[in-house]
């Protein structure tokens, strides 16, 4: 299953469930995003041609991260640039997400390996401001 999480007429996040399949390569998110996210499946015996990367100079302005859920269940919760919280979805082993805009905070509901994958270099304190989290009582999961 894939879920594009579209708030406020913006793409929020993508997620890939971890039942997701499909033949070939497809990729989820928009040619303009920093973060690429896609998803490959190959036939045993598939050549992959070598290549290198060109250097091509890009311009990035707000960090966008993948998370790989090894193991255990995340809750991720979305907040607007103002921090409003908006809505959450639970993720569990073997999902993926790519957040894209907007805010974002976490709850480990089961104990979690998770590998992220985000732009660099590292700016330090100044990659990020931190602000209160929602509390239990206010978490909304939208209706599927």
């Amino acid at each position: 299953m894939l879920e594009t999480i579209t708030l406020q007429g913006r793409i929020f996040a993508v997620v890939m469930r971890a039942n997701y399949s499909a033949s070939g390569i497809y990729f989820f998110t928009p040619p303009d995003f920093s973060q690429q996210l896609a998803y490959m499946q190959h036939p045993r015996g598939k050549i992959i041609e070598p290549h290198i990367h060109n250097p091509v100079s890009r311009e990035v302005h707000y960090t966008q991260e993948v998370l790989f859920i090894r193991k255990g269940r995340l809750r991720v919760d979305f907040y607007d640039e103002s921090h409003n919280y908006l809505e959450s979805r639970v993720l569990g082993a073997g999902d993926v997400i790519l957040l894209a805009s907007g805010g974002h905070g976490f709850e480990v509901l089961e104990e979690i390996e998770m590998i992220e994958v985000k732009q660099g270099p590292y700016a330090g304190d100044a990659d990020k401001t931190k602000f209160s989290s929602v509390s239990a009582s206010q978490i909304i999961f939208p209706e599927k």
